[in-house]
């Protein structure tokens, strides 16, 4: 509540600023005699127009900031991150026309006096056309922002005991007749741990994805949860369990833009579950195709952002394990995530050596093949393997049946990337080459290694 006053604050400025400037300091005594002219205005008059100027200024750089700054939480805060630009533009049509019809400037006279009246109307129309399409659009968030129980509110700032908690968690259950609930599968949980289940996300080989939420700080998140009993051997449970959080913790503590925040980790009867940063995007797979490929500078830079923030996890002791343009996502604000860190490990101490090799080879090193101990040099022949398949459009090894494409990971050479894509330039093609080897020690070092390698490429490139 904090940053939406101070943001609605900052916004009410601007747009008084660029509203009310201009009539504001054209009657101080000093405007009377301003020395600078513009236009042929007299001095008040282009202190007029030069104080407009500036607050319209002022109110875009506010908007933009707003925009860029404003939590997408899927509420109250997305509702007005999305009306901010429409409402700002309404605000700038008025200002102008008021700035214009003040100082009588020649340009409506030599525009027309009809034609500005016709101009002006129908800015004024299509602003408020856009206005009322988003307010429409995006009427659930705020209608999800004003909903929200006040029991909700209530618990998060009492002091009442656990059985009363649980006691008020099931009469909120008991009530809740809203869509979002009935979207939720029958065989979904209400709840894990804290957070309240709303709806299943998908599902995927280590198990199911729920949309959740925090009533405490009102926050959504995506929960990724597995199985702890499904171990090959019984007594091998709290081991597993012990590993599961423990993996959790190592990668909880990672905070870097490029790689997906995990708030939270717990057990729910027997059921494991990651709370993370619910995100609005696409993942690399989209682009891994023909002929939906992106153009082969985009393919670096965002393979050498993957790299940076692969290092940056590397050297907190977490290799990732499973890195596969599904686990790469590109946000609606063009930031690169990395999903799934130390995921890869926690699914596999639950699951026979044979299902690890089901999940998805194409992507694995050769040493994960072998089943030896891997370390970061893993993750950069994984990362090749995306970049290859992002300039070509196809894995670089690719065969029939699971037991053939290990082993051509393991001991064929990958194909020539010149063959495939020509225009790729050969300084690309060593670099991958090399981060392909077979041998980790002739693998680059680190991931940061690899990425300025790419980031010199990229820098051939636009010369």
């Amino acid at each position: 509540m904090i940053n939406t006053a101070r943001w609605a604050f900052h916004y009410l400025l601007a747009t008084c600023a660029a509203l009310f400037a201009g009539m504001t300091f054209s009657k101080l005594p000093i405007a009377q005699s301003f020395p600078i002219t513009l236009f042929g205005l007299a001095g008040s008059q282009t202190v007029y127009l030069i104080a407009e100027a500036v607050g319209l200024v002022i109110l875009c750089l506010v908007s933009a900031r707003l925009v860029h700054t404003m939590p997408d939480d899927g509420r109250g805060h997305l509702f007005l991150k999305r009306m901010t630009m429409p409402i700002t533009t309404l605000f700038i049509v008025i200002a102008v026309d008021k700035t214009l019809r003040v100082l009588g400037l020649s340009l409506i006279d030599s525009f027309g006096t009809a034609r500005y009246t016709i101009t002006y109307v129908a800015a004024l129309t299509l602003s408020g056309l856009w206005i009322t399409t988003t307010w429409l659009v995006n009427f659930g968030a705020l209608h999800r922002f004003f909903a929200t129980p006040l029991r909700t509110t209530r618990r998060a700032a009492s002091s009442t005991g656990t059985d009363e908690l649980a006691q008020e968690a099931d009469e909120e259950r008991d009530e809740d007749t809203s869509p979002r609930r009935s979207s939720t599968p029958t065989d979904s949980p209400l709840t894990l741990g804290r957070y309240k289940i709303l709806k299943e996300l998908g599902r995927g080989a280590m198990g199911v994805v729920y949309l959740g939420k925090d009533p405490t700080i009102h926050r959504f998140v995506a929960i990724k949860t597995m199985r702890l009993d499904t171990a090959d051997d019984p007594e091998k449970f709290h081991e597993v369990k012990a590993r599961f959080f423990r993996e959790a913790e190592s990668t909880g503590r990672l905070s870097h833009l490029n790689i997906v925040t995990i708030f939270d980790a717990g057990e729910e009867e027997d059921l494991g579950y990651i709370a993370m940063e619910l995100l609005e995007g696409a993942t690399l797979k989209d682009w891994s195709r023909k002929p939906k490929l992106l153009p082969i500078e985009r393919v670096i830079s965002i393979v050498a952002t993957v790299a940076e923030a692969m290092d940056y996890a590397h050297q907190q002791g977490v290799v990732h394990r499973d890195i596969k343009p599904a686990n790469i996502m590109l946000t609606k604000e063009q930031v690169i995530k990395i999903m799934d860190f130390g995921i890869a490990k926690m699914a596999t101490s639950t699951k026979t050596q044979t299902n690890i090799v089901m999940g998805t080879p194409t992507y694995m090193s050769p040493e994960q093949i072998a089943g030896k101990k891997v370390d970061g040099r893993s993750d950069i022949f994984s990362l090749a393997v995306v970049l290859f398949e992002l300039l070509t459009g196809r894995p670089p090894f690719m065969a029939d049946n699971v037991s053939a494409l290990l082993f051509a990971i393991a001991q064929t050479p990958h194909p020539s990337l010149k063959a495939i894509r020509p225009d790729v330039p050969p300084t690309v093609r060593t670099v991958l080459d090399r981060a392909l080897e077979k041998d980790p020690a002739l693998r680059h070092r680190r991931a940061s290694e690899f990425a300025i390698e790419l980031r010199a490429c990229l820098k051939e490139l636009a010369a």
